[in-house]
């Protein structure tokens, strides 16, 4: 992206949300750098006005299964990786999202679905995009790995040594712990989305059970180590129970993604591991599992990290009713979705209205609703100092 300019811009008139505060004022940038900020008006006279909005960060996306929904739309019809890619870069920089890790499964016993096939033309695609500058945001990968599925590791093979590899995370969706502790709540999804019969997902069930004890272990030890060889940050997944959090964290984990129970967030935290809990459970009042709300847990103090997870538009929606429901701050929700996840993958240059930061920003305007409520309104969005919305 061509971010050289021959003479500042600026902003000016704008809500300034910076790390611990907001202040009134303007913004200068250059060449993709943010150069200063300054408290009231601005004398520039090209300066673009904001009129009054709020000026953020661009947001920074660790967890969002958004490209796998566009790459199959419905099941089983999988769509054109070019279009599928530039779809979803568009709906993730209309949702103030500058910077993402495009979560892609590996490891699905049923061929026919997403996880359970090969990456590498979709690999292709999406480096040739990022190397050509053809995106609207920053893309990298974050790479999240069924344990108990016999091709784990096979469907892994294209991601080995992947420069856009920020992220792995090890996960077991077998039936009967973790996110599907409730076998009810396991049965309500999956006969809801996959259209499984009792039958079926009876025998699956048992089928789960029967790999996870054949492949989990191996699995774990495999990718813990390429973690660790590769410098690659760790996230153990869905976390209920300490034992949980103790396994992750002695394999290196630094991230627990979605811990399902307070006490499995309180020990992560204990271990100054970041928790990464999910937009939607925010805006929807709870987990759609029925697991723990991530309100209760930001009111506890135990939320680092917020993740759009299947909706993009979820980040900014969060952020605003977290500072309506708990203790938090604008300024301090905020954080969960631009600085925090930007330091979690080792990304310090971005995040934050600082000099020197990168100039990824978001206009957003706050509308009053009828029920008392504020929705925030992306009204722009630059990466680098390049206007993408």
């Amino acid at each position: 992206m061509n971010c050289t300019t021959t003479s500042p811009l600026v902003f000016k008139n704008a809500q300034l949300v910076l790390g611990n505060e907001v202040v009134h004022g303007c913004l200068a940038f250059q060449n993709g750098l943010i150069q200063h900020l300054d408290q009231g008006s601005s004398s520039v006279t090209q300066a673009l006005d904001l009129e009054g909005d709020f000026l953020i960060p661009g947001l920074v996306e660790v967890h969002t299964d958004n490209f796998e929904r566009h790459m199959m739309p419905r099941p089983k019809v999988r769509w054109d990786d070019a279009p599928a890619i530039l779809a979803h870069d568009a709906e993730i920089a209309a949702a103030g999202i500058t910077t993402v890790l495009d979560a892609l499964g590996v490891g699905e016993t049923d061929p026919d679905s997403v996880r359970g096939s090969e990456w590498d033309s979709v690999l292709s695609c999406l480096s040739d995009f990022v190397n050509r500058g053809a995106l609207r945001a920053d893309h990298f990968l974050h790479v999240r790995c069924e344990l108990p599925a016999p091709n784990t590791l096979d469907l892994f093979s294209p991601f080995t040594g992947h420069p856009l590899v920020k992220m792995i995370s090890l996960m077991d969706h077998t039936p009967g712990q973790r996110q599907w502790e409730n076998l009810e709540h396991a049965w309500i999804y999956f006969s809801g989305k996959k259209g499984w019969t009792q039958k079926k997902f009876d025998e699956r069930v048992a089928m789960a059970q029967i790999a996870q004890a054949r492949y989990v272990q191996p699995h774990r030890a495999f990718f813990t180590a390429y973690c660790h060889e590769h410098q690659i940050a760790l996230a153990s997944h869905d976390d209920t129970t300490v034992a949980h959090v103790e396994q992750a964290f002695a394999e290196g984990a630094k991230v627990s993604e979605f811990p399902t129970t307070v006490v499995a967030a309180q020990a992560a935290k204990a271990r100054n591991m970041l928790t990464i809990m999910g937009g939607p459970n925010v805006v929807r009042g709870g987990s759609h599992s029925g697991n723990v709300s991530a309100t209760e847990l930001a009111n506890l103090g135990l939320v680092d990290i917020l993740s759009s997870d299947y909706v993009p538009g979820s980040l900014l929606s969060a952020v605003v009713r977290l500072t309506e429901t708990t203790h938090l701050s604008l300024p301090q929700a905020v954080a969960l979705v631009t600085r925090n996840p930007a330091k979690s993958i080792g990304l310090h240059d971005r995040g934050m209205l600082e000099p020197n930061c990168r100039a990824d920003f978001v206009q957003v305007r706050m509308m009053n609703l009828p029920n008392g409520r504020h929705q925030p309104i992306v009204r722009a969005v630059w990466r680098e100092g390049v206007r993408v919305v």
